[in-house]
């Protein structure tokens, strides 16, 4: 129940090459691509040239004896060395520019993807886990795409061009550089793969000490007022600590294959620099022929180290890739059908549930069992019962949060799985049992759902929710900031901040979860005044655990172990003796 199907190409990533997945991303940005490569190109030929220069101007020195000939090929060397800096200049910029704006759009439609899975899908994961993705993972690949993929393309043209270039200079020399290739190859395919897991490992030890420390900043009041700030300082310190052992592991492993491909690649020199000495000697080359010789071996030997590095890097891009497109390749559950149905006319809107039950994943106990409700445009009907009766879930099918295990829920005579999805949840307002509100003003928070809004519509939502009356003493008004999360206001100005920006939505339906709780007796007469006005000529479900909150609503059901136990309304169900009746001389009493 509410978990997010995950597409093929989400299953294949893991086992493919899930960088490449970040090329398509580049279409947009062709003449910037098309710019940076043709400056790669043209800086890395450069680059080959330098060795032939180096080999006539030794030769010039040490053979012709010549000092203009020397001071041309001088001249030549730097002309050569201000052309590469002008390239490499627009290469490193064009290509940082288009790393930025596709790592840019790759984070909003990532966003997007995970604002659109279910409740369900969020509730199983962390909140920090998630950010951790938006911002840690797809840093690593704007990294891959403004710097690393073009040094992995420049060092392939040194490799491939160094070797073609000395196998034109000396194919017998060439042939023992050659020699080490077979090692090379096994440490970077060996060591790669460890470099992979343990790139995979640092990320989500990472993730895991994101989301402690935002579950703990989150619950700031909680955490003090306990006295826990060592212990969520030690939580996260061991989170810390397990992501350090998974780095060292890692920066071992780096620097195994750093370090073997650097011996075997600058021992395969070695071997050169002793048997083209002996060529130099039985005068078969020259000095110059030597020295370009080994400036392109030095140039393959450079470009195997630093294609080791670079393959450690993309390993580790590789595991944040495939995070990031497993989230991206995963499809929402709930979604409008392929063909809705066509809605209504707006109005006070009808509710029905239908033989309706309910498991959430891994419970083998439902939520809710067979539920049947009638429910008449312009009725309120108050939902009530013990903890964990199935209150709440009554209320989240509506919108469809989640969907039903059996049965069907109808608003309109029409099953909600088939409604438009945003036409469904544009004709329900919502105000949870959080009362949550959004870091900016309160007229922002107020218009949250009609930004379009004008003042006026804003000052009047707030009037009739019992806001005004609190607004009007704050320095700023309408336009005082809220914290995050509210935390500058308390929490009867908190819901009926909530209260407004429903009543400023304007919905058919209205879906009110524990309205009053937690609100001291003034905060809870104003919130319920607030209510009132909100309910007025529209269909609205209040779920409560307060009787107080319901005893004026035109019928009431009472809840227990997902079962509707009774229906009637305040004086009836008193007068039966049921389960309502327990609850209210409980909270008599109480």
């Amino acid at each position: 129940m509410g978990q997010e199907k995950e597409q093929e190409g989400g299953r294949l990533a893991k086992h493919t090459f899930a960088v490449s997945r970040l090329l398509p991303r580049l279409e947009p940005h062709r003449p910037l691509v098309i710019g940076s490569v043709a400056c790669l190109s043209v800086g890395a030929a450069l680059g080959l040239v330098f060795p032939l220069l180096v080999r006539h101007m030794m030769d010039a020195a040490f053979v012709e004896r010549s000092q203009d000939v020397l001071s041309q090929y001088a001249l030549w060397l730097l002309g050569l060395f201000v052309v590469q800096g002008v390239l490499n200049y627009l290469e490193v910029y064009w290509l940082g520019v288009t790393g930025e704006r596709v790592v840019t759009w790759l984070r909003r439609d990532l966003f997007d993807s995970l604002v659109s899975l279910s409740p369900g899908f969020h509730t199983d994961r962390p909140t920090g886990e998630l950010t951790s993705r938006l911002a840690s993972d797809c840093s690593t690949l704007q990294s891959v795409l403004g710097h690393q993929l073009a040094e992995l393309a420049r060092q392939l043209l040194y490799l491939v061009g160094g070797l073609v270039l000395l196998s034109v200079l000396h194919w017998q020399l060439t042939l023992t550089t050659l020699t080490v290739s077979p090692l090379i190859v096994a440490a970077a395919v060996l060591l790669g793969r460890r470099l992979r897991r343990r790139s995979t490992e640092v990320q989500d030890r990472l993730a895991d000490a994101h989301a402690a420390a935002d579950e703990a900043f989150g619950q700031i009041d909680v955490v003090q007022s306990f006295g826990a700030e060592g212990r969520e300082s030690r939580k996260y310190g061991g989170h810390l600590a397990l992501a350090l052992v998974a780095a060292v592991s890692r920066a071992r492993v780096q620097a195994s294959l750093y370090g073997v491909l650097t011996v075997v690649a600058f021992g395969a020199i070695v071997l050169v620099l002793w048997q083209g000495g002996r060529l130099v000697v039985d005068d078969m080359i020259t000095a110059g022929q030597l020295v370009s010789f080994l400036l392109y071996a030095f140039t393959v030997a450079a470009a195997i180290t630093a294609l080791a590095s670079l393959w450690g890097s993309y390993q580790q891009a590789q595991g944040a890739a495939e995070r990031v497109f497993g989230l991206l390749d995963r499809v929402p559950e709930i979604r409008t059908p392929a063909q809705p149905a066509n809605p209504p006319q707006r109005g006070p809107a009808s509710v029905a549930f239908r033989g309706v039950s309910i498991s959430y994943d891994g419970d083998s106990h439902p939520a809710l069992r067979s539920v049947n409700l009638e429910i008449a445009p312009g009725e309120t009907l108050g939902i009530v019962g013990p903890s964990g009766a199935g209150k709440t879930t009554i209320g989240r099918l509506v919108p469809r949060f989640w969907d039903v295990s059996q049965g069907a829920v109808l608003v309109q005579g029409i099953d909600v799985r088939d409604w438009p999805l945003d036409e469904l949840r544009g004709r329900i307002g919502v105000v949870p049992q959080t009362h949550p509100l959004f870091h900016g003003t309160i007229a922002e928070n107020i218009a949250y759902g009609r930004p379009d809004a004008r003042p006026e519509a804003i000052e009047a939502a707030a009037a009739a929710a019992h806001a005004t009356e609190f607004v009007e003493r704050l320095p700023k008004g309408l336009d005082t900031l809220v914290g995050e999360r509210g935390a500058r206001l308390s929490g009867g100005q908190r819901q009926r901040i909530s209260i407004a920006r429903v009543l400023l939505k304007a919905p058919d339906i209205l879906i009110l979860d524990e309205p009053t709780s937690g609100l001291d007796a003034e905060s809870e007469a104003l919130v319920e005044q607030a209510l009132a006005a909100a309910s007025a000529g529209r269909t609205t479900i209040i779920i409560a655990h307060r009787l107080r909150t319901v005893q004026r609503a035109d019928r009431i059901a009472a809840v227990d172990g997902g079962r509707v136990v009774e229906m009637g309304r305040h004086h009836q169900l008193l007068a039966e003796g049921g389960l309502y009746a327990r609850l209210y001389r409980s909270q008599q009493l109480s």
